[in-house]
C-alpha cells in the first residue's frame, strides 16, 4: 500500500540538519546538499564558481571523467549540481540519485550509504593541487563563467526580468545575479578560493536530504561521516524571509532598454504588504487569479480578448513578498498593454472577481501540491523551503489553508498591491 512521505529532521551539528523524506513511491533514492549563505557582492561570484568546481573533482575521484565512472559503477546512478538565489541568500546545490538497494538484482554494497559518502566527499573534500583548488580547473570554470553570464542576454525574457528586478533591489542583496559578476574574476585563484570555500563550509548553513525508501539509520551514517565529522558546529549567517509590513511605494520606477529585439518585453514589479504570515495563501489565489494561470484575468483579457500580448502572467516570489507580471508585446501597444494590466490590477481591488475565479485558482493550486509527493526533487524543494522560512506545515494543512481562502482576503491582499517599477525592453 502506497504510503504519503513521512519527513523528519535531526541536527547532526549546530547549523548542520538531515532532512529524512521516508516514502515508497520511488524505486531511487534521491540524496541532495544544500549549502546556503547570505547573498552580497563580495562573494556571489566565487560562490558560483565553488558550485562549478567541486564536481570537477574530489579527493578519491579526481577528475570529473572519474566521477562520472563511479557514477556508472553504482548503476547508473546520477551526480548534478546547482545554483539558486532564494531571497537574499545563495544556495549550493549537490545531488546523486540511485536506485535503492531493494530493486537491485542482488544483494549487494548499501547503494544508499555509498552514495551518500560519494557526495558528502564531493561537497566537503575536493580535489586539491599546491594547498588550493587546482588552477588549470579554476581558469576553465571561469572562462564557462564569463561564457554563462555573457550568453544571459540570448533569453530576452528571463534577461528582462533579470533586468526589472536588478533596478528594482538596486543596491540589496537580491539585486545580485546569481552567477555573479566578470569584472570580479580577475582577483580569483585556486588558494585564495580555497581560502573562502574553507570559510564557507565552517560557517554556513547545511542541510542534507536523503528521500526515498529509508530502512537504514541514516542519522548514525551521517553523523560518523569524516567529512561531516571534520566541520565545527556554527551559527550559520543566512537570511530569513521577513518581508511583512514593508512599506507600499507610492511612485513607479519606469527603466526602458532598447536592444535588438522583435517583441517587446514588459515586466512589472509589484509590492505586496502583508500583515501577518498566513496571508501568503491568499496572495497566492490573488496571483492564480491576476496571472498565474490560463484563466488569469491576464491571460483571458490582456492576451486572449485584446490580443495585445503573446505572453501574459505573473508569478508570486514569496521570500520577498514580490508579483512579477511578464508580457511578451508587440513594441507599438505598450501604452495600451500597460494600460490594460494596470485596469486588471484595479479590478481586483475593487472585488471584481466570481467565486469561479477563486473555484478555479483554489483547484489549480491545490492540484499543484498533490504533484509535490509525486516527484522526489520537489518534495526536496518543499522542505527546504520550510527550513529557510522557519514555517512548519503538513500538506494537507497547505490544502486546508487553500480551501479556507476568502473572497474578502483576496480583497484585502488586492488593497495592499502596488506597482514598484516598469521594466520595458524593446527595440
Amino acid at each position: 500500500m502506497r504510503r504519503s512521505m513521512q519527513y523528519k529532521q535531526t541536527e547532526i551539528k549546530k547549523g548542520i540538519k538531515l532532512h529524512e523524506i521516508n516514502t515508497d513511491k520511488f524505486k531511487t533514492n534521491l540524496i541532495a546538499v544544500f549549502i546556503t549563505t547570505k547573498l552580497n557582492r563580495e562573494n556571489v561570484t566565487q560562490n558560483a564558481l565553488i558550485s562549478a568546481l567541486l564536481r570537477r573533482g574530489s579527493k578519491s575521484m579526481i577528475t570529473q571523467e572519474e566521477i562520472s565512472k563511479q557514477m556508472e559503477e553504482m548503476y547508473g546512478a546520477g551526480f548534478d549540481c546547482g545554483l539558486d538565489k532564494t531571497g537574499d541568500n545563495q544556495v549550493l546545490k549537490f545531488y546523486i540519485e540511485t536506485v535503492n538497494h531493494q530493486f537491485l538484482p542482488q544483494e549487494g554494497e548499501d547503494m544508499l550509504k555509498t552514495s551518500l559518502e560519494k557526495l558528502l566527499e564531493i561537497v566537503f573534500n575536493p580535489y586539491l593541487e599546491e594547498g588550493g583548488f587546482r588552477s588549470e580547473y579554476v581558469e576553465q570554470e571561469k572562462k564557462n563563467m564569463k561564457q554563462r553570464i555573457e550568453a544571459k542576454i540570448d533569453n530576452k525574457a528571463r534577461y528582462a526580468l533579470d533586468r526589472c528586478i536588478e533596478e528594482m533591489y538596486k543596491n540589496e542583496p537580491f539585486g545580485l545575479y546569481k552567477f555573479g559578476y566578470i569584472e570580479d574574476m580577475e582577483k580569483i585563484n585556486g588558494k585564495n578560493l580555497y581560502a573562502y570555500y574553507q570559510e564557507l563550509i565552517h560557517s554556513c548553513k547545511i542541510d542534507i536530504f536523503v528521500s526515498g525508501i529509508i530502512t537504514e539509520d541514516i542519522t548514525q551514517m551521517v553523523r560518523v561521516n569524516e567529512n561531516i565529522e571534520r566541520l565545527p558546529e556554527r551559527e550559520p549567517d543566512y537570511s530569513i524571509p521577513k518581508e511583512l509590513n514593508k512599506e507600499l511605494s507610492t511612485q513607479e520606477e519606469t527603466i526602458t532598454e532598447s536592444m535588438e529585439v522583435t517583441q517587446g518585453k514588459l515586466i512589472l514589479g509589484l509590492d505586496v504588504c502583508l500583515d501577518k504570515e498566513d496571508l501568503r495563501y491568499d496572495t497566492l489565489i490573488y496571483n492564480s487569479i491576476l496571472g498565474g494561470s490560463a484563466n488569469s484575468k491576464m491571460f483571458q483579457n490582456v492576451r486572449e480578448k485584446a490580443h495585445l500580448a503573446y505572453v501574459a502572467s505573473s508569478n508570486y516570489l514569496r521570500y520577498k513578498n514580490n508579483i512579477f507580471i511578464h508580457c511578451g508585446i508587440e513594441i507599438k501597444n505598450y501604452e495600451k498593454a500597460l494600460a490594460l494590466i494596470k485596469q486588471q490590477i484595479e479590478q481586483m481591488k475593487n472585488g471584481e472577481f466570481t467565486q469561479e475565479d477563486m473555484g478555479n485558482a483554489k483547484k489549480g493550486i491545490i492540484a499543484t501540491i498533490k504533484t509535490i509527493e509525486d516527484e522526489q526533487d520537489t518534495g526536496i524543494t518543499y522542505y527546504f523551503g520550510q527550513e529557510l522560512s522557519g514555517e512548519k506545515i503538513s500538506l494537507e494543512e497547505y490544502k486546508d489553508k487553500i480551501h479556507k481562502v476568502t473572497k474578502e482576503s483576496i480583497q484585502h491582499i488586492a488593497k495592499n498591491v502596488a506597482i514598484r517599477t516598469i521594466y520595458f525592453l524593446k527595440n
